[in-house]
């Protein structure tokens, strides 16, 4: 029985890896694609933003699908879809065609990760929980250690191209894997789909996701499109939470916030959510554009931070009856820490400098996780279980495709409010440019000085919006620590159980 546990908790573990290379590995060829493309910063990020919004409004159809077609069904259909879209993600010629591709791809790879993590819930008793997460986790982990490194090399010898390419074999050895040792024990029913639910929540999902994207390029509320846009979000928002409240078969249950570990467990995901990816997306860019590095060692930087992770999801198995509050609340801190020395960075950052903050960053990740989890779900019916767990992976992915947007926004503004201050000094009459060791090799009074001056004005300016955006995600982590005094705790150690009589009521 234990050999049949650990060959299915490493199969689901390799099916979770397709996912997270997804992210790590588009990130690291990020400045390339904006290159050969010919799309501005804030463009080339919707790469990364479209496909983790199309994971996030897919994901919640997770527990419909595996009524329809079972666990096992679903994993083959959703691999086989996820290496197509891969395949046409190297062959895109243009950012639309790409930007479309990448969203296929995360809509394939959506239900990945929940149905896998119901696999293995279901698979191991409850007291097993802490562990078997952590070891689930490691497919998080491994992706983001294995893309970088990989993608970065290929994409640097090769093209960017093969960071997509380079999917497919992955999903070939997960597809036979799933064949051969998954069996499908969950009872297949056909449950009532609240469509008008879900397709108010995806419009509101999307509509948010293109606003936000948009919405710098567009002066915001100066423009009739974010205006529309916000008022379609908010319209849709509205819709779905009436469903949710009047409709006997809701989308989304609201007996499953009746179990308060859940209700905050779903909380510190949105927040978890929030952080986890935004490093990875803002530093290709800042080491490649500002500094000049390729895409092997931007690789190697990001793999920097799957190794933190990894080390702290070692600590969770290790350590894996400390109280999980306390988990939590370092992790958050680890998070504000890295963010908060990011912060301090300056056009004269090392590779060096970035090492300790990518390690600490991933090792917060690596307690978070877990912890998260074993809280959200230490106390909920397993019956709620697929569909628990398909919005649980939601708020994550929403919260991650939501902040990234959000600090690009904070990057683009402010590099132009600081690039606009600074150009005011630039003037013949300003006395530093007779000054030599004030000047350099600019100069106010010609053409190729101006030119050089006003790159390197950009430069400084795009450096504090990078800043700003550091001490936004490290502001971030601290906020929401006081989140943890809500979980339910025996004084003696171990999380509460809800009684049955609660947990059955509108069942």
């Amino acid at each position: 029985m234990l050999v049949q546990r650990a060959v299915i908790l490493g199969t689901c573990t390799l099916v979770t890896i397709l996912y997270a290379m997804t992210v790590t590995i588009a990130n690291v060829s990020l400045p390339q694609m904006q290159g050969a493309l010919s799309v501005t910063q804030d463009q080339i990020t919707w790469v990364v933003t479209f496909n983790i919004a199309a994971t996030a409004v897919a994901t919640p159809l997770s527990g419909w699908l595996v009524g329809r077609f079972g666990r096992r069904r679903l994993l083959i259909y959703a691999i086989i879809g996820f290496a197509i879209a891969s395949l046409a993600c190297g062959l895109a010629n243009s950012l639309g065609t790409l930007i479309f591709f990448r969203v296929l791809q995360g809509i394939f790879g959506a239900p990945l990760a929940p149905v896998c993590q119901a696999i293995v819930q279901s698979t191991f008793p409850r007291h097993m929980y802490a562990k078997a997460m952590a070891f689930f986790g490691m497919g998080v982990i491994i992706g983001p250690i294995i893309g970088p490194v990989a993608g970065g090399y290929l994409s640097e010898a090769y093209s960017w191209r093969w960071v997509f390419f380079m999917i497919v074999p992955f999903t070939l050895v997960a597809l036979v894997a799933v064949l051969v040792f998954i069996r499908d024990t969950s009872t297949r029913t056909v449950v009532r789909f609240d469509w008008a639910g879900f397709l108010a929540l995806s419009a509101a999902v999307t509509c948010l996701q293109i606003t936000l994207d948009r919405g710098q390029r567009a002066d915001w509320f100066d423009s009739y499109e974010i205006i529309i846009l916000t008022c379609l979000a908010v319209a849709a928002l509205y819709i779905f939470l009436a469903r949710v409240a009047t409709t006997d078969r809701p989308f989304l249950r609201p007996i499953l916030f009746k179990d308060r570990n859940f209700a905050v467990g779903v909380a510190l995901m949105f927040v978890f959510g929030l952080l986890n990816f935004t490093p990875i997306t803002l530093l290709p860019t800042l080491l490649q554009n500002l500094r000049g590095y390729p895409d092997s060692v931007i690789g190697y930087v990001l793999a920097i931070r799957g190794l933190g992770t990894l080390a702290g999801f070692f600590f969770m198995i290790m350590g894996s009856r400390i109280d999980p509050r306390l988990m939590v609340v370092a992790g958050f801190a680890t998070q504000g820490i890295s963010g908060w020395y990011m912060a301090q960075m300056d056009l004269n950052v090392m590779l060096a400098d970035l090492f300790w903050p990518m390690i600490v960053q991933g090792f917060g990740v690596g307690l978070l996780w877990p912890s998260i989890t074993a809280i959200t779900f230490s106390t909920l019916n397993q019956k709620y279980l697929d569909e628990a767990t398909g919005f649980y992976h939601l708020i994550r992915n929403m919260g991650s495709s939501i902040y990234i947007s959000i600090s690009m926004a904070v990057i683009m503004r402010t590099s132009s409010q600081r690039y606009a201050e600074m150009t005011d000094h630039i003037s013949p009459f300003n006395q530093n440019f007779d000054l030599p060791w004030a000047s350099g090799g600019w100069s106010a009074t010609t053409t190729e000085g101006l030119s050089h001056l006003g790159s390197e004005i950009g430069r400084q300016a795009a450096m504090i919006g990078y800043n700003n955006s550091f001490y936004m995600f490290s502001i971030t982590a601290f906020a929401f620590i006081p989140l943890v005094l809500l979980i339910r705790w025996k004084k003696g150690g171990g999380l509460v159980t809800v009684k049955e009589d609660e947990e059955n009521v509108h069942d």
